[in-house]
């Protein structure tokens, strides 16, 4: 008998997402599973912090809360709910879950999955020189002689599902892959065997799409302008078929759009080319299919999928000790001027100048207009971000700029009171052998080891990309316009890496794109990206070229002192560069007086 679709809605892409969102999904059409994905690399440092205040803590409160408005709703309509929200303390969050099982008067059967805590295999690899190189950069690894607050092993899905085989209702779990708590759900449902690698790794793309939440319904959308609904977009669902193929859609009446297009962009982000490694599968981005089958609802079709691969990824959170920043606000004219003498007076008061802190980061905004007609327009911000081992300096830091107030430029003043510093997580990530981190599910006193996928398979391996012959190019003259006048983008970071995706809108500006995409193009698109070493791919069926760009965010997110540190803005900032286009391509995307002509908005 073929079974219906699963409809899995996700209520949270990261830590700090809509509070109200869980709520939404449960009261609005029907769905069978609610899922929230809380642990992005930063998150991580964050429970870190939170563990080390408090051992009970370590997980996604907030999940707690939602689960507050929602579990008794979820029981009464046989709603399953999965979530990775419990972080470094799964056992703890879901005590806190039994907690308002028993306050509702309601059984529940709660299911942990732990199985992810790596110190002890880390630090055996560490010692025996197993780890001799940094995964993302090739560098040679160097936290010798510091102790990992944290290592955790990326684990995949299949003890979600057999804890929902065992009759779970709540899935708590430590730190799985962003799409396994979709992939989970989708195989108990079904009853996939290990190896049914396609209908895995279509649900490992539905999982990747939604695992963001809204940025798959038109949040951080290049095209933005074209959507309705944008102050409050709806969160997507994945209705997933027995064969592993989805449509992507959102409750009715929710702001923002499922389109084509929306689809893609999510799909292009933090990825590091076709070949997307999750535990369980690899799922070959370069077979996914997108079809518009109705208003928000875009189909997903043809992936196919890859033996799991033979090692997990594996990161250590080091501390990377103490940050602290003050901004100076720059009014009027000599603005250069006003900032060189800020920062001379600044390193003049410190016993070792600028060279007191490990580093330091310089940041000039201008805002400033020439004949500024408001205060606004008047207007730089110059600010100043140090990072050091030692606490008490990083803390003292700003009081040291204070200090010059009176005795600098002309109109000084801050932006804000000096602060404490903060303590700062450095994400090491490395492969390790999936062979030694079996997964664990906890329901009552029943304990289940779940071993790693079988490497052994009599799957054909799949035949490498390539990249499809190209159409005629078009020729003649061209017209200098933003990229973004022809191309959507997609950017993020994989811990010191930054990820971009561009996507054309049209089959013959696809075609122009990839005939430039190059090493030195984007270099010279990303001048920042100068010395860094490139990795450049391409999805056909998507219209999509992408890059990683090894070691653009230095050693990551929470230790990158630049603004832009987790690489959000890079593909706008992509987009906004001015090139030739083709005047045949350029005319067919309605860009006039230095802005993009749109079509209608997409109404609700």
């Amino acid at each position: 008998m073929t079974l219906g679709p699963l409809r899995i809605a996700n209520c949270s892409g990261f830590f700090g997402d809509r509070l109200s969102a869980a709520y939404d999904m449960v009261h609005g059409e029907a769905i069978d599973v609610l899922t929230g994905d809380w642990l992005a690399e930063l998150t991580m440092g964050v429970l870190v912090k939170q563990r080390k205040r408090n051992a009970d803590k370590g997980f996604a409160g907030t999940f707690v809360s939602q689960l507050d408005q929602v579990l008794e709703t979820c029981l009464d309509q046989g709603i399953k709910v999965v979530s990775n929200a419990g972080g470094l303390n799964p056992h703890g969050c879901a005590a806190q879950i039994a907690d308002i099982a028993h306050r509702i008067n309601r059984p529940v059967t709660i299911a942990v999955v732990d199985g992810d805590d790596a110190t002890d295999a880390f630090e055996e690899a560490r010692r025996s020189g197993w780890l001799a190189e940094h995964l993302d950069t090739g560098e040679p690894f160097s936290i010798a002689g510091q102790d990992p607050d944290v290592v955790s092993a990326y684990l995949g899905g299949w003890a979600i599902k057999e804890a929902l085989d065992a009759g779970a209702d709540v899935v708590v779990t430590g730190r799985v892959t962003d799409a396994a708590i979709i992939l989970g759900p989708a195989a108990w449902h079904f009853s996939w065997s290990r190896t049914d690698w396609d209908a895995l790794a279509g649900a490992v793309v539905a999982g990747h799409i939604i695992e963001c939440g809204a940025q798959a319904t038109g949040g951080n959308f290049s095209f933005f302008t074209e959507l309705a609904g944008m102050e409050r977009t709806g969160f997507p669902i994945a209705e997933i078929s027995e064969d592993g193929s989805s449509v992507i859609t959102k409750q009715p009446g929710t702001g923002g759009a499922v389109t084509v297009e929306t689809v893609t962009a999510q799909l292009l982000y933090e990825i590091d080319g076709p070949r997307y490694a999750n535990p369980d599968v690899i799922a070959r981005l370069d077979t996914v299919r997108l079809a518009h089958i109705g208003e928000d609802r875009v189909q997903v079709s043809g992936v196919k999928g890859e033996p799991a691969p033979t090692h997990v990824k594996v990161g250590a959170l080091v501390s990377g000790g103490w940050r602290n920043e003050i901004t100076f606000v720059l009014t009027g004219s000599d603005i250069e001027a006003k900032a060189e003498l800020a920062q001379s007076a600044l390193w003049a008061a410190l016993p070792e100048g600028k060279d007191s802190f490990q580093n330091v980061t310089v940041r000039l905004l201008r805002a400033d207009q020439p004949d500024p007609v408001t205060m606004s327009e008047a207007v730089a911000l110059l600010t100043i971000t140090v990072n050091d081992p030692s606490r008490e300096k990083a803390t003292a830091f700003p009081r040291v700029a204070i200090e010059t107030g009176l005795a600098s430029y002309p109109g000084l003043y801050f932006t804000a009171p000096p602060s404490p510093a903060s303590e700062i997580s450095v994400f090491w990530p490395t492969l390790m052998p999936a062979a030694i981190f079996p997964q664990r599910f906890t329901v009552g006193e029943r304990h289940v080891v779940v071993p790693p996928p079988s490497m052994d398979s009599t799957a054909s391996p799949m035949a490498a990309p390539t990249s499809e012959p190209r159409s005629e190019l078009p020729t003649g003259p061209t017209v200098r316009q933003p990229l973004g006048s022809l191309f959507g983008s997609r950017s993020g970071d994989k811990a010191g890496n930054a990820t971009l995706g561009v996507w054309a809108r049209t089959d013959a500006a696809h075609d122009w794109l990839r005939s430039w995409w190059t090493p030195d193009a984007i270099r010279e698109l990303i001048p920042e990206a100068g010395e860094c070493s490139l990795r450049v791919w391409e999805l056909p069926h998507l219209r999509a070229c992408g890059v990683t760009v090894v070691g653009l965010l230095g050693r990551g997110v929470a230790a990158n002192l630049d603004l832009d540190s987790q690489g959000k803005g890079l593909g706008e900032y992509v987009r906004a560069k001015a090139i030739d286009i083709p005047t045949v391509l350029a005319n067919e995307n309605r860009y006039v007086a230095g802005q993009f002509r749109t079509t209608e908005r997409i109404a609700r």
